[in-house]
């Protein structure tokens, strides 16, 4: 284990204007944040009000290929006589209306 010491106090003055310059710099930057305000979160929410609408119809896209590819695979078994073809099915379905609907939810819940 290596002890580090100073050698002078020229590099402990150094050290405590770094700490101190530090200091003032997260200082200023929380006086600026706390100055933003209701401003801040206003256009924080118009943001994300903006981003919303395009990933609820990336959802929407999202459900429709899963569709999709669950109805080639539930065609597939159902034209080789799969015993499991409605659980399949089932799956399928109701993977693609848990997708429609939580985008639906999520766009009433949050008023866009």
């Amino acid at each position: 284990m290596k002890i580090v010491t100073l050698k002078s106090g020229y590099e402990l003055l150094c050290r405590k204007k770094y700490y101190l310059i530090w200091c003032l710099v997260n200082l200023t930057i929380s006086v600026m944040v706390e100055a933003q305000g209701k401003e801040g979160i206003k256009a924080a929410e118009t943001e994300v009000k903006g981003y919303f609408s395009t990933g609820v119809d990336l959802m929407y896209a999202v459900g429709a290929v899963s569709g999709l590819i669950g109805a080639v695979k539930v065609y597939q078994k159902w034209n080789s006589g799969d015993q499991d073809t409605s659980k399949v099915a089932a799956s399928w379905f109701g993977s693609c209306v848990f997708l429609v609907v939580v985008a639906t939810v999520l766009k009433a819940f949050f008023k866009v």
